[in-house]
């Protein structure tokens, strides 16, 4: 097999699905996982090998530790390398509310999927890079403008986005001189499944000037980041941080 493979984690829809088109285009065979399979696979499978990329889906939970070397190992089976690691795989808070009556069976939850199953997947891709050198390899953390922006009805999800950029840090400090970037990518405001529900309270926001930009992201646009970062164009600015957020994070009087 001559292309390069990406393997992007939560990619049935959503963000990690943009990415897998983009990067797609881009001339890479597409590994993607999710914790459910479903109809939005198949469409996914679909948008990707429309894109032209040979696709393949593998069902996996992030927080599964246990798990990430086999998957890694199937991954590499399958397309015979991996060069390009997308972590996007995330969840939000299970509930919204007062952050003092966030229980540790909540916080676990977010943590074990955003920040612990993120970080030792990371560490097993790496692995397998440093066994296998591509031409240009990468490793992309999809993280948020949450890293900086505090919500105290979601506490735990902001930790664990702060959590998983400072590995993004730690790690692109350790593979440098291997010569494998890291990069971190931080949507803001973006039109997923995941901010449906608080969709009524953010175009309010955004009318009143919340983005300077003036609209909603689209997956597109962190997609887009992404391709760029992975193309081999961006490996000396290794530890570099991303906004992808319409402004969002800019200090303003």
């Amino acid at each position: 097999m001559t292309r390069p493979a990406a393997l992007i984690t939560g990619a049935r829809r959503g963000i990690g699905r943009a990415i897998g088109v983009a990067l797609a285009k881009a001339g890479y065979d597409i590994a993607f996982t999710d914790i459910a399979e479903d109809e939005a696979v198949r469409e996914a499978s679909r948008l990707f090998a429309e894109a032209g990329a040979a696709a393949r889906f593998f069902k996996h939970d992030v927080a599964a530790v246990a798990s990430h070397a086999d998957l890694v190992t199937n991954v590499k089976s399958a397309f015979g390398r991996l060069d390009v690691f997308v972590s996007n795989a995330g969840i939000g808070a299970p509930v919204r509310g007062d952050m003092l009556e966030i229980t540790t069976e909540t916080f676990d939850v977010v943590l074990d999927v955003n920040l612990r199953g993120a970080a030792f997947l990371s560490q097993e891709v790496a692995k397998a890079m440093l066994a296998g050198r591509s031409e240009r390899p990468a490793i992309v953390f999809i993280t948020s403008a949450s890293t900086e922006l505090v919500s105290i009805d979601r506490a735990q999800y902001c930790v664990s986005k702060l959590g998983l950029s400072m590995w993004a840090r730690a790690l692109a400090v350790r593979l440098a001189p291997e010569g494998i970037p890291v990069f971190e990518v931080r949507p803001g405001v973006i039109r997923t499944d995941m901010t449906a529900k608080v969709a009524a309270k953010y175009d309010a926001r955004i009318s009143e000037g919340l983005i300077p930009a003036g609209r909603w992201g689209e997956g597109e646009d962190v997609a887009a980041a992404v391709a760029g970062l992975t193309s081999g164009q961006f490996a000396y600015a290794t530890g570099t941080v991303i906004n992808v957020d319409g402004g969002l994070l800019i200090p303003r009087l």
